[in-house]
């Protein structure tokens, strides 16, 4: 990579390949997850020659389990309809099958734009909305304004791989019923979807 390319890879939405299909959200989501552990992320690059990433996290200093972790990966199928909100492909395909067979009705929306159009027209059929707070275009806090001024009692889950700072931190100030980071597990997805649909 040249250094003018290098100075913005770590920025949201910026790709050299919108061609070929890039959101440019890759690195920004490794960015914003290692910056969350306190880590930090440097890169070496020359053009025609490589490019070498180095990630550094601080070391723990809590003690070594000598039993195993309660386990947390359980499924909890429920039913209802969700409206799914993610321009990543991959995770709308594989998140939107796994709640189906979960027993829930998935109303798959790949951008703010058709999420706000889905939501206007299936409103009294979606019990949830799983947002994606990073998008190109519509934001995801463009969206959820959209989503509240329609029916200010909508129940959102607002997901995001740079975790609870910033515009997520302030949509969840709004009223907000939860929040996953990406990448998330979905079991923990599930189990997520659940307490919100059936609160205690």
């Amino acid at each position: 990579m040249d250094q003018e390319t290098l100075k913005r890879i770590f920025e949201p939405f910026f790709t050299t390949r919108l061609k070929e299909g890039g959101s440019g959200l890759g690195l920004a989501s490794a960015y914003g997850i290692i910056r969350n552990h306190g880590g930090a992320i440097t890169v070496v690059s020359e053009p025609h020659v490589g490019s070498t990433f180095n990630i550094y996290l601080p070391a723990s200093e809590k003690n070594i389990q000598t039993e195993p972790p309660a386990r947390h990966d359980r499924f909890i199928s429920g039913s209802g309809g969700i409206l799914l909100v993610d321009d990543e492909p991959m995770i709308l395909g594989s998140a939107s099958e796994m709640l189906r067979l979960l027993g829930y009705t998935v109303y798959p929306a790949a951008s703010g734009q058709e999420a706000v159009a889905v939501f206007t027209t299936k409103r009294d059929k979606i019990d949830l909305v799983l947002l994606d707070m990073m998008m190109p275009g519509m934001s995801g806090a463009e969206v959820l304004k959209n989503l509240k001024s329609i029916h200010p009692g909508v129940q959102v889950i607002l997901s995001s791989g740079y975790g609870m700072q910033g515009e997520v931190q302030k949509a969840l100030e709004t009223g907000c019923a939860g929040f996953v980071q990406k990448p998330y597990s979905f079991a923990k997805l599930s189990q997520i979807i659940h307490q919100v649909l059936h609160p205690a």
